[in-house]
């Protein structure tokens, strides 16, 4: 099987590597120039430095190319770039199955991304929605993970687990594709809470009740919604939340680090260098929540932090100081 992955940031690249063991992959980027460096140095130096390239791995700017040569195409770019990319694919004629990998929701519409491709691309192919607990460079250094596939038409979903699974990288099919794109996008935006309740110094202690009652927000959404409880549950729930949560190599999480420290948003996002999909998420889902009458309080603190109407230790006092209710409510 031949694959394109369409975006050449550090996890685009991190699966085009682990895939290109086993299948030729195309891996493009709207920059000719970025292009050329990735084929010239064999690495990604802008996004992903020290890991080379495997000899089955091409890079291209070229889309029409990256699609006619492609059995699958993998989306790697960020939620408010897919609407723009669906529609490039639609027009190239070429019906081309595709997995989307982004983690957030379209800033204005608040749109998933299965509901932004429904609408550019009415009648696209199969697709599916890939997800979990991942960071970038350890995919790309070959150590263990799992994600989850999820599609509404089941036997596509079953279909890429079996054919993208790698001793490395197992995949789980699902057909709850709400939930899983629920999870990759609520969990950002806690990351950059528990990192700002790191950066206060606030302990270990406030960074598991963070993580705990963040699940809580996702799965009361997640349910209004139509997801299914199970999928909270699992690798693109509770599992990428506690990993983005905790784990250092989480952009969301140092984004909140850097707030903690006093920088701006600005400033912060432009030190990370990567785009912190949490940031512009969290405004979109806390307006989701609030039409769907969803209490998610952590993620309205963050969206106040994210729009600078509240300081992060502000927000924090703030969480704290409510009202004392049942665990279950």
């Amino acid at each position: 099987m031949r694959i394109s992955v369409l975006g050449a940031g550090a996890w685009g690249s991190a699966l085009a590597l682990r895939l290109a063991e086993h299948a030729p992959v195309t891996l493009w980027t709207r920059s000719a120039e970025h292009a050329q460096d990735i084929e010239r140095d064999r690495e990604n130096r802008r996004y992903l430095p020290g890991f080379a390239l495997p000899p089955g791995l091409a890079a291209s700017a070229d889309l029409q190319l990256a699609v006619t040569h492609a059995d699958l195409l993998i989306c790697a770019v960020p939620s408010n770039a897919f609407r723009s990319l669906a529609l490039a694919l639609r027009d190239t004629g070429i019906a081309v199955p595709l997995i989307w990998l982004c983690k957030g929701m379209e800033t204005g519409s608040r749109k998933l991304p299965h509901a932004v491709l429904a609408e550019a691309w009415p009648e696209h192919p199969p697709a599916a929605v890939l997800s979990g607990p991942s960071f970038a460079q350890e995919v790309a250094a070959g150590l263990p993970a799992a994600l989850t596939v999820a599609s509404r038409d089941t036997e596509f979903a079953r279909r890429m687990a079996r054919e993208l699974h790698d001793p490395k990288l197992r995949l789980y099919a699902s057909h709850d594709v709400i939930g899983v794109e629920l999870g990759g996008a609520v969990k950002n935006v806690i990351a950059i809470a528990a990192g700002i309740s790191d950066g206060l110094g606030f302990g270990s202690n406030a960074r598991a009740a963070l993580v705990t009652r963040g699940l809580a927000e996702l799965t009361r959404l997640g349910l209004k919604l139509g997801g299914r409880p199970e999928t909270f549950m699992g690798l693109s729930g509770m599992g990428d939340l506690i990993l983005t949560c905790t784990g250092d190599l989480s952009r969301n999480r140092q984004l909140g680090l850097r707030l903690a420290a006093g920088a701006s948003l600005a400033d912060a996002l432009q030190q990370l260098g990567h785009v912190a999909e949490g940031a512009t998420t969290a405004l979109e889902m806390a307006e989701l929540a609030r039409e769907a009458g969803i209490d998610m309080p952590i993620t309205a603190a963050v969206a106040q932090i994210m729009t600078q109407q509240t300081p992060p230790r502000e927000a924090v006092a703030a969480l704290l100081a409510r009202d004392l209710k049942d665990e279950g409510n």
